[in-house]
C-alpha cells in the first residue's frame, strides 16, 4: 500500500470513529448508569438482610426469624379540643353559666371563668365520705375542723388555707376505707400543714404543727401521712374553695365604673360576717352535697339580694334555691350572735385583716342549728361523741 493509501485510510476510519462516537458513549454510559444501580441494588439488599439478622440475632439458629418487615401505619393524633373556643356556640348556655368577671388586663374572663368552673367537676367531694368508715361520726368532722379553725387562727392563717385543709381532708377521706379515729387528729394537721406551705408566705414550721397535737403527732408522722394523702389526692390540690368563690362574687358585686378585680373594692365588714356563716355551714357534713359556688353564691343571697347574686355568680334561682333553704337555719343561729368584728394580728396589715381566719364557738352554734331529719346523713355509728375534745386524742371507748 501506498504512504498515500494509507493517510485516506488512516483519514476515512477516524471519520466514521467521530460520526459513531456520540451513540456510542451514550450506549456505554447507560449501561454502566444499569451496572451501578444493580450493584446498589444488590448492596441494599445485603445491608437490608444484614439489619434484619442484626435486629434478630437473639433467635436461635433453628427458630423462626421474621423475614418481612410492615410498616406500622401512620397514626393520627388525636387533638383535645379548645373548651376556651366554646363560647362560639348558640347552645354553651344550655351547658355553662355566662361569665360575670369584668374585662381583665391579664387574661380573656371567658377562659378565667371556664377553667374555674373545670375546676368544680374535677375536685369531688361528697357527704357520703364516712361510710367507708365504720368508727367515724359526722361530730368527729366537726370537731376536727373546728379545732383547725382555732389552730389558724393562733397561727395567723389565711382564710384560704383553712379551706384547702378542709378539701384535702374531705377529699382524701374519700378515697380511704376504714381509718381509725384515733388517725383524724394526724390527718387533719396534716392536710394543715400541706395547705400552709401552699397558701402562705411564711408558713409555721414543722415542729409547730407538731406542737399543738400536744404530742399525739411526732414531725416524722406528719410527713409520712404528707406522702400518703399527696398520693392519694394524686397531687391535685389547686381547688376553687368556697371562701375563694365568695370573695370572687363580692368582689365583681362590688366593682365601679373602673373595675380592678385584683384590689379589694367590698366591705370588709360584710365579708367577714359572710365567712363566719360559711365557717359553721362548712362544719356539718351535708355542705359537701353542695358544689363549693353554690355555697358561696347562697351565702351571699342571704346578706344580700337575687339581683346582686345574679349579676355576680351568673347563677339563677333554680340552682341555688335548695341551698338557700338548706342555709337558712345556718342563718338564724349566726344573727341570734353578737356580730364579729375584724381583729388585729401581729404583722398583717389592716387591708389583709378581713382574711385571717378566726374562731368563734361553732360548736355551739352547730348544737343549735336546727335542719329537718331528713336532710341529715344518717350517722354510721350509734355511739355518741359528745364528750370528747379532739376525737384524734380519745383512746377510750364511750359507755354504750
Amino acid at each position: 500500500m501506498s504512504r498515500r493509501s494509507g493517510r485516506l485510510q488512516a483519514k476515512h476510519g477516524k471519520s466514521d470513529a467521530e460520526n459513531e462516537c456520540p451513540s456510542t458513549l451514550a450506549s456505554r454510559k447507560r449501561k454502566a448508569e444499569e451496572g451501578k444501580l444493580a450493584h446498589d441494588s444488590q448492596w441494599d439488599t445485603k445491608r437490608h438482610k444484614y439489619e434484619i439478622q442484626a435486629c434478630w440475632s437473639q433467635i436461635s439458629a433453628g427458630g423462626a426469624t421474621p423475614c418481612i418487615l410492615i410498616e406500622t401505619p401512620q397514626k393520627e393524633v388525636s387533638v383535645m379540643p379548645d373548651i376556651s373556643k366554646f363560647a362560639r356556640y348558640r347552645f354553651q348556655n344550655l351547658f355553662i353559666s355566662p361569665s360575670p368577671l369584668p374585662d381583665l388586663s391579664w387574661g380573656n374572663p371567658k377562659d378565667v371563668w371556664l377553667k374555674m368552673l373545670s375546676k368544680e367537676s374535677k375536685y369531688v367531694h361528697s357527704s357520703r365520705m364516712l361510710q367507708s368508715h365504720s368508727t367515724l361520726t359526722t361530730d368527729m368532722r366537726s370537731i376536727l375542723l373546728d379545732w383547725l379553725l382555732e389552730v389558724s387562727e393562733v397561727y395567723s392563717l389565711h382564710r384560704e388555707t383553712f379551706y384547702l385543709a378542709q378539701d384535702y381532708f374531705d377529699r382524701f377521706m374519700l378515697t380511704q376505707k376504714s381509718v381509725n379515729k384515733s388517725m383524724l387528729q394526724l390527718i387533719g394537721v396534716t392536710t394543715l400543714f400541706i395547705a400552709s406551705k401552699l397558701e402562705e408566705i411564711y408558713p409555721p414550721k414543722l415542729h409547730e404543727f407538731a406542737y399543738v397535737t400536744d404530742g399525739a403527732c411526732s414531725e416524722d408522722d406528719i410527713i409520712e401521712m404528707e406522702l400518703i394523702i399527696l398520693k392519694s389526692l394524686k397531687w391535685e390540690l389547686s381547688p376553687v374553695t368556697a371562701i375563694a368563690w365568695l370573695n370572687l362574687f363580692l368582689q365583681v358585686s362590688s366593682l365601679k365604673d373602673s373595675p380592678k378585680l385584683l384590689l379589694p373594692q367590698y366591705s370588709q365588714e360584710q365579708f367577714i360576717q359572710m365567712a363566719q356563716l360559711l365557717d359553721l355551714c362548712i362544719l356539718h357534713i351535708t355542705s359537701l352535697d353542695f358544689q363549693y359556688r353554690i355555697l358561696a353564691a347562697a351565702a351571699l343571697y342571704h346578706y344580700t339580694s337575687m339581683e346582686v347574686v345574679t349579676k355576680a355568680t351568673g347563677l339563677t334561682w333554680e340552682n341555688l334555691a335548695e341551698c338557700v333553704q338548706w342555709m337558712a337555719p345556718f342563718l338564724r343561729v349566726v344573727q341570734r350572735n353578737p356580730p364579729l368584728k375584724l381583729k388585729t394580728f401581729k404583722k398583717v396589715s389592716e387591708e389583709g385583716r378581713h382574711n385571717i381566719q378566726t374562731h368563734t364557738n361553732y360548736l355551739d352554734m352547730l348544737d343549735d342549728v336546727k335542719v329537718k331529719p331528713e336532710t341529715f346523713l344518717s350517722e354510721q355509728s350509734p355511739v355518741s361523741v359528745g364528750g370528747i375534745l379532739t376525737p384524734p386524742k380519745s383512746t377510750e371507748k364511750p359507755n354504750l
